[in-house]
């Protein structure tokens, strides 16, 4: 079985991604929050965990098929100072470190899409230098069908040093075999998705843009040539089969069960419902002085996970919103691989 070494792993989001496009097992993982960790105890239990990717003696961490990074944010948010490499919590030179020791046949990594405008060409260039051709995209959480767009930038590495000038296809066969024709030329080099402003908060969109036609046409636009499979995950079609992740796009009739009068959003809250398998959470909860505060597993509804994920590890209820902010939602990524050829 394929391994994956992940870094800055966060709650796990881009790795359960990626074991359900490659097949292949985390087998370590890396973070210093002790909230993320709780959480990577519980759901990642047969993982190691690294600890601080600054501090790691690369030699002595066992070699992965498949590295992923969902590397810090901040340097590159919109919503951030916007200091790109020049902030502290630029850490990818670490992590390029480590790619330079493990050898791995595959990087995936991860963040926001301000990232393409501050530090981007930064990542590309030690990425080449160190052997690695890169493609890569940006596909909003919306794409896949969420109720929010949460533009991501996802990044597909390959690491070319012993494959001479048939590197290209050799090295994407590896994952599927010549037999499945390996990754197309169309989808060769870097390809840009999508538009619009860095969307790092999960804010709910309205009916025009998360539900009905217009999403499906904006997913034919985002994939190209790949269109039809991005529109079958906005449906839910194409998330069938991967285990726990995804529930069968069977008929939850989302709007029985709610409460909440959602007006204009109720489409889009429908939408995720279906691609999800189950309806969406209450938005608020009573806080401790029982005024409603926004409860973290609607949050963790939006983001796309298995329910209890985060919210049924026991860590703090700020703790479980700092966490689900900060993550990966794995249907986003899931569409993102494969628009890249994973």
């Amino acid at each position: 079985m394929k391994t994956i070494g992940s870094l800055c792993t966060g709650y796990g989001g881009l790795d359960l991604a990626v074991e359900q496009r490659t097949g292949a097992r985390t087998v370590w993982v890396s973070d210093v929050d002790k909230h993320a960790n709780t959480i990577l105890e519980q759901r990642f239990p047969h993982a190691d965990n690294l600890g601080d990717l600054k501090s790691v003696d690369w030699a002595s961490v066992p070699r992965v098929d498949i590295l992923t990074a969902g590397y810090p944010c901040q340097p590159f948010s919109h919503a951030g100072n916007r200091k790109g490499t020049d902030d502290p919590r630029h850490i990818f030179p670490y992590i390029a470190e480590g790619i330079r020791v493990l050898r791995p046949r595959l990087l995936v990594l991860e963040n926001v899409r301000g990232h393409l405008s501050r530090g981007f060409g930064d990542v590309l260039g030690a990425l080449a230098d160190l052997g690695y051709d890169a493609r890569w995209g940006v596909v909003r959480a919306s794409d896949a069908g969420a109720p929010h767009r949460r533009e991501r930038v996802f990044i597909a590495a390959a690491d070319t040093s012993d494959l001479g000038h048939q590197w290209r296809r050799s090295t994407w066969d590896w994952w599927y075999g010549p037999e499945d024709g390996g990754l197309s030329a169309a989808h060769a080099g870097g390809e840009r998705h999508g538009g619009g402003e860095d969307g790092g908060a999960v804010g709910l969109m309205d009916a025009a843009d998360a539900g009905g036609a217009p999403q499906r046409e904006r997913a034919w636009e985002v994939a190209g040539d790949r269109g039809a499979e991005a529109a079958s995950y906005a449906d839910g079609k194409g998330l069938e089969g991967h285990g726990e992740l995804h529930a069968a796009p069977g008929e939850v009739e989302a709007s029985a069960h709610y409460r909440v009068a959602w007006g204009d959003y109720l489409a889009a809250i429908e939408r995720w419902s279906r691609v999800v398998g189950r309806p969406a959470p209450e938005p608020t909860e009573p806080g401790r002085n029982g005024a409603p505060r926004l409860s973290p597993r609607f949050v963790e509804w939006m983001m796309g996970l298995p329910e209890g994920w985060v919210t049924d590890t026991g860590i703090p209820h700020n703790a479980q919103l700092k966490a689900l902010g900060n993550g990966v939602v794995p249907q986003q990524a899931a569409l993102a691989l494969s628009l890249l050829g994973l």
